[in-house]
């Protein structure tokens, strides 16, 4: 009886993975925000003196790329939840209200003495449970009532600051107490506490992408919510959760801002907010037609932004020409989204 032919198309199994070629790489979704930040940074190796220069102080390291990534944390967490919400056609306007709303809630019930008027504990669940809330106020108009996710969002992204401003009387409420400053302006390990906290979020959505099946779940929904709907994907939801999460995220972004400038500002914080972390979630190759998204791109997007707003201040340009540099991005990135500006190029020979 003859052998079986061997199988020439089976690799051994100590065979090593194949390497990437050059061509595999340019053409990683990742290669175009991570070229724009090493770009960003040439210039400031270039033309900002001791841009990259470290040093350990008083227990902790001091220089401008810890302070770039001190200051874009509360972006990066803003942009995770905003990747969740673009991954399935939405959109969160009330971001920066959710963020005004938090601090504020936080530093009211801590108070504005040394000894808290309630137990720090208390407050930051006061905090992040008001979130919780107005992301699920989101999600059920998106969801359950079918309103427009821009409409549904718009409504919190005026009430919000205004129950803020209502808060507060319209002043800002500063505080005394040492312990609250820590979540936005302490130090662990000698790095910024802030990036362990944006690390801890990170690792909980990778490993919900990764080990469970909502990763599939949003881009289905994102890609054809109905066909979704007919597989049975409880879309419903996952939007809720969508929007629920970016609130709650948003929310510790909010205390982080509030713990660094050591007050709630219900005028000002998170102003704008909402377009950084859109910007920033579109940079780092998340559709805003849904479906393809990206965790680290995100990430990638919010320090590009907050090294570009660096780099703008400590060349001594205007700060208003950093909004005018933010809305030529948009523009070149809608266009790279464009799939009628990518035929016209293509039909043009480009």
């Amino acid at each position: 009886m003859n052998a079986p032919a061997p199988n020439n198309l089976a690799l051994p199994a100590h065979a090593p993975a194949p390497a990437w070629t050059m061509q595999q790489l340019l053409s990683h979704p990742l290669m175009k925000p991570a070229a724009a930040l090493l770009t960003l940074l040439l210039i400031d190796l270039l033309f900002i003196p001791g841009f990259f220069r470290l040093e350990w102080k008083d227990g902790h390291l001091y220089g401008s790329v810890i302070d770039i990534i001190n200051r874009a944390a509360p972006l990066m967490l803003a942009a995770l939840g905003m990747t969740l919400v673009i991954a399935t056609r939405g959109i969160d306007i009330s971001v920066g209200a959710v963020v005004a709303l938090s601090g504020t809630m936080a530093a009211m019930l801590v108070g504005g003495d040394m000894a808290p008027a309630h137990s720090l504990l208390l407050a930051l669940s006061a905090a992040l449970g008001a979130a919780l809330l107005c992301g699920l106020w989101n999600g059920f108009l998106v969801s359950t009532l079918g309103l427009q996710p821009i409409v549904a969002t718009l409504i919190l992204m005026v009430a919000g600051r205004g129950l803020a401003q209502l808060l507060t009387d319209g002043q800002i409420v500063t505080v005394y107490y040492p312990p609250y400053f820590f979540l936005g302006g302490g130090y662990l390990a000698g790095l910024p506490f802030s990036l362990f906290v944006v690390a801890a979020v990170v690792l909980l959505l990778a490993l919900l992408m990764r080990k469970t099946a909502l990763g599939l779940f949003i881009q289905s929904v994102g890609i054809n919510p109905v066909a979704a709907r007919l597989a049975g994907v409880k879309t419903a939801s996952l939007i809720l959760f969508v929007y629920v999460f970016c609130a709650v995220c948003a929310g510790l972004a909010g205390l982080m801002i509030s713990s660094n400038i050591k007050s709630a500002d219900a005028n000002n914080a998170g102003l704008l907010l909402e377009l950084d972390a859109i910007l920033a979630v579109t940079l780092g190759g998340t559709s805003l037609a849904g479906g393809k998204f990206s965790l680290a791109g995100s990430i990638l997007g919010a320090l590009i932004i907050q090294t570009l707003t660096y780099t703008i201040y400590s060349l001594g340009v205007p700060p208003e020409v950093n909004m005018v540099v933010k809305s030529i991005v948009v523009f070149l990135v809608c266009l790279s989204q464009s799939a009628e500006f990518k035929q016209l190029v293509t039909r043009r020979g480009v």
